[in-house]
């Protein structure tokens, strides 16, 4: 009868004892969650850290659009400067001295920014093939071939080889131009992007109304 009647409090005492147990579980539990916490404000914080320190918050499509509109800008350039000597129209001969002039500085400006993203000026051969404008794999880049026919061509012929293909050069630029505006992050890479199509634009325009009177 003894044993009967000391197991209500054997029960209590279990209850205590695990009641206990379980609260200083809980606070163990509470001291790992609040490291856990301080763990993920120190990831937060290195995160926006990390963020302001990326020059305009940069993404891989602003990175691809620098590294691809620097050697379309210098093909370009490389073209205009066969005007001198070659071309016969005054219209053609000042136009290709307007695009050394905003071409040759928006290629300084755009490797600065790779160079402050810690990217490489030229994009790896694996992740862009036919960068080289003897393949023709960029949009608008004239080939090898192209290129030999426009240092031999001379007067009316340079005239009408360079503005057909500075159309579609410039119409590459523009379409590349165009996907950074939709796809870039950073706010200095989209306006010049937005200057690329606007100028760029004009410059056909005026291209083909030459082509017309050819």
């Amino acid at each position: 009868m003894t044993h009967y009647k000391n197991a209500p409090r054997r029960l209590a005492v279990a209850g205590i004892v695990a009641t206990g147990a379980l609260l200083l579980t809980a606070c163990g539990g509470n001291d790992d969650m609040k490291g856990m916490d301080h763990g993920s404000k120190d990831s937060s914080a290195s995160e926006k850290a990390t963020a302001s320190a990326a020059p305009g918050g940069f993404n891989d499509a602003d990175v691809s659009f620098a590294q691809m509109m620097i050697p379309h800008h210098q093909q370009a350039l490389e073209m205009a400067k066969l005007a001198d000597g070659r071309a016969g129209d005054k219209q053609i001969a000042s136009l290709a001295g307007k695009i050394e002039k905003a071409q040759d500085p928006e290629i300084t400006t755009m490797k600065s920014w790779l160079k402050a993203w810690g990217k490489p000026v030229s994009p790896s051969s694996d992740s862009m093939p036919g960068m080289d404008h003897g393949s023709g794999g960029m949009d608008g880049m004239m080939s090898q071939k192209d290129m030999d026919r426009l240092k031999a061509a001379k007067g009316a012929d340079f005239d009408r080889a360079f503005a057909q293909m500075m159309i579609d050069h410039h119409k590459g630029a523009i379409t590349m131009a165009e996907d950074e505006q939709k796809s870039g992050r950073d706010a200095k890479a989209k306006k010049l992007a937005g200057d690329v199509v606007k100028n760029q634009s004009t410059e056909v325009t005026t291209l083909r109304k030459i082509l017309d009177r050819l």
